[in-house]
C-alpha cells in the first residue's frame, strides 16, 4: 500500500512540474511579443518568477518520490537507466528555463516569440521517451 501512495505523490508532483515546464515558455512568448508591441509586461515577469519557483519545488518533490520508488521498492533493468537519462535532460531543460528567467529579469530576453514557441516543444520530446520507458519497460 505504501508503494501506491509514494507512486501517487510522484505522479502528482511530476504532473505539476510538467505543467510549469510547458507553461513557462509560453509566458516567455507573451513577454517578448508584448514588449515588442510596447505593452506593459511587468506582470508577466512576476508570473514567470512565481511559476519557476513553484515548478522547482515540484521538481524536487518529483525527484525525491522517484528516488524513494527506485531505491525503496527495487526497480531494476535497463529501462530505469534510460528513463533517468531523459530525466537528466528534463532537469537540464529546467535549468535552461532558469537562465532565460534571469535574462528576462534583466530585460535581456531578446529571442523571438517563434523561438520560444519552438523551445516550448522540447520538453515533449523529452517527456515522451520517459513515459515510454516507464510504461513498456523495453529492456
Amino acid at each position: 500500500m505504501m508503494y501506491l501512495w509514494v507512486k501517487l505523490l510522484h505522479i502528482v508532483a511530476m504532473t505539476s512540474w510538467m505543467a510549469g515546464i510547458f507553461y513557462l515558455p509560453r509566458i516567455y512568448v507573451h513577454y517578448v511579443e508584448g514588449r515588442a508591441a510596447g505593452q506593459d509586461v511587468a506582470r508577466l515577469a512576476i508570473m514567470a518568477r512565481k511559476l519557476f519557483g513553484f515548478m522547482s519545488i515540484m521538481a524536487v518533490f518529483t525527484l525525491i518520490f522517484g528516488v524513494v520508488l527506485w531505491l525503496g521498492f527495487g526497480f531494476s533493468g535497463g529501462w530505469i537507466h534510460a528513463k533517468l537519462l531523459f530525466v537528466a535532460f528534463l532537469i537540464g531543460y529546467h535549468g535552461w528555463c532558469f537562465a532565460y528567467l534571469k535574462r528576462l529579469q534583466r530585460g535581456e530576453l531578446n529571442q523571438s516569440g517563434r523561438y520560444f514557441r519552438l523551445f516550448n516543444e522540447l520538453p515533449l520530446l523529452i517527456f515522451i521517451p520517459i513515459l515510454y520507458f516507464v510504461l513498456f519497460k523495453p529492456f
